[in-house]
């Protein structure tokens, strides 16, 4: 079976107005992930909420021929959770559609991982600290025995804080990859990120793999000053979230 890649978004953000709607080559930017997903042959499954505002995304996910899904507007790991009883799925992994460039053979190597008895593999170093290659890849018991601590409205964004809270839980973080490490903030939040993201789309396209970005970063030092201003805001930000 092919990995099922859970495409999380929503049309709603602040930093950076309908970010996935914005154009990234010949689609927008949540229609560039879909065909990412697809290229790297995992089965998308865009996961998004009941919001009326995310209406939009459902009539995208139809037109790109993909499976989708409703859930809680704030509680993530609900719409989860809700999301894997619906398809009847036992794991997933989840691609950030704020990660454009999200490396596929990394997620394949973290389902892989999964399957050898973990509970939830954590994305790489890099990853986490905003190289954005990969998401988690999670069994769909230890989502809904995190969820049922949760409140249909909880606000469980910053889904780590909750799964590792679940007694027994057997969890590793996936090791850096040996070459092509992503060092430079390739996550969609902020204008500047768009600006640097396009810029690279432009250069390699939009299917380059992680070895082709990392030779554009490298042959083209100054461009991650474009959004480097940002990081530390972006820092801050994410440990916000978790408290």
């Amino acid at each position: 079976m092919k990995i099922p890649a859970f495409i999380t978004v929503r049309s709603s953000s602040t930093r950076l107005p309908e970010k996935c709607f914005l154009p990234f080559g010949t689609g927008s930017v949540l229609e560039h992930v879909i065909r990412r997903v697809k290229h790297y042959d995992l089965d998308p499954i865009v996961c998004t909420t009941t919001e009326v505002t995310d209406d939009t995304i459902i009539e995208l996910a139809k037109k790109c021929n993909v499976k989708f899904f409703r859930g809680p507007v704030e509680n993530k790991l609900l719409r989860w959770s809700q999301c894997c009883e619906h398809f009847d799925l036992k794991s997933f992994h989840s691609v950030d559609a704020d990660d454009p460039f999200f490396c596929g053979d990394e997620v394949k190597r973290s389902y892989d991982l999964l399957q050898t008895g973990f509970d939830m593999v954590t994305p790489s170093p890099s990853s986490s600290g905003g190289g954005a290659t990969v998401g988690y890849s999670l069994t769909a018991n230890i989502v809904k025995r995190a969820s049922l601590a949760t409140s249909h409205d909880q606000d469980t964004e910053m889904i780590w804080s909750y799964i590792e809270k679940v007694p027994g839980l057997s969890k590793i973080i996936l090791d850096d990859p040996k070459d092509n490490i992503i060092s430079t903030r390739m996550t969609l939040d902020y204008h500047e990120d768009y600006v640097l993201l396009e810029a690279i789309r432009l250069i390699v396209g939009n299917l380059a793999t992680r070895e082709e970005v990392c030779k554009v970063i490298e042959n083209n030092p100054d461009l991650v000053y474009v959004n480097s201003f940002r990081s530390e805001e972006w820092s801050t930000n994410q440990k916000n979230k978790s408290l």
